[in-house]
């Protein structure tokens, strides 16, 4: 079992950690999602009644949690020089979101992050909320989110920018790699952006504070997922540089 990060929230019990995983990407991802809708009854003998109940037990402990469409990703493969195909099939959140009270029903959702550059050359982060399912109170690249059936993954991010932080893009965003996280258990297409401040800051529930950092100088304690994407970072940094 490979240990888990020293920030690493503790898994539920009966829950295993999973192997990370970082494609890097020099041409943007392309969804391939087949028509119809994931439901995990019957796999591993999983029942919606177990389900539903852990979904109940989950919302008792995180009101805040929602139930909504997304995509469960079936796999990936490479399609060239650079490039990704990820699979998918429409589902439910709930499906995913079991997994934090210990009913692993294989869904593996698909998520979009990134890094955003300010005009300075700072770097925006979030310490996520403490109503927050995933990484509550540690600190994030900001923005973040799970990608909803007919959105396209920059569509995605770029209305997760603009919601969760309030700054806007100044060039369209770049995808540079595919990561999975194992400790929620998802794919996340990571972006490179260059972005403007908001006239008027921004304060959400999902994020208690928001900070533009300096490279480097991040800050404590740091989500693990923020750690994979430590490495795009550093190239990112070395590519301006020239």
């Amino acid at each position: 079992m490979e240990p888990q990060p020293p920030n690493s929230p503790a898994l539920p019990r009966g829950v295993q950690p999973l192997p990370k995983r970082l494609i890097p990407l020099r041409r943007p991802p392309i969804l391939s999602v087949v028509e119809g809708r994931f439901v995990p009854a019957g796999t591993d003998g999983i029942t919606l009644d177990a389900v539903n109940t852990a979904w109940e037990s989950l919302c008792a402990r995180v009101p805040r949690a929602h139930d909504g469409p997304m995509l469960h990703v079936l796999g990936t493969s490479r399609n060239g020089h650079g490039g990704v195909t990820i699979h998918c099939v429409p589902t439910s959140y709930r499906f995913h979101a079991v997994a934090r009270e210990g009913l692993d029903t294989g869904v593996r959702p698909i998520g979009v992050k990134a890094v955003c550059f300010t005009p300075s050359g700072q770097i925006l982060m979030a310490q996520r909320g403490a109503e927050t399912l995933n990484y509550a109170g540690m600190w994030e690249f900001a923005p973040a989110g799970t990608l909803e059936p007919g959105v396209s993954p920059v569509d995605m991010i770029l209305r997760e920018l603009r919601e969760e932080t309030g700054w806007t893009a100044s060039a369209p965003p770049v995808a540079r790699a595919l990561a999975f996280d194992p400790v929620v258990r998802s794919w996340e297409v990571l972006y490179v952006i260059d972005v403007l401040p908001p006239v008027v800051p921004l304060q959400t529930w999902e994020c208690s504070e928001l900070r533009q950092v300096n490279p480097g100088e991040w800050p404590e304690p740091l989500a693990p997922v923020a750690a994979q994407m430590l490495p795009i970072v550093e190239a990112e940094r070395r590519v301006r540089a020239r």
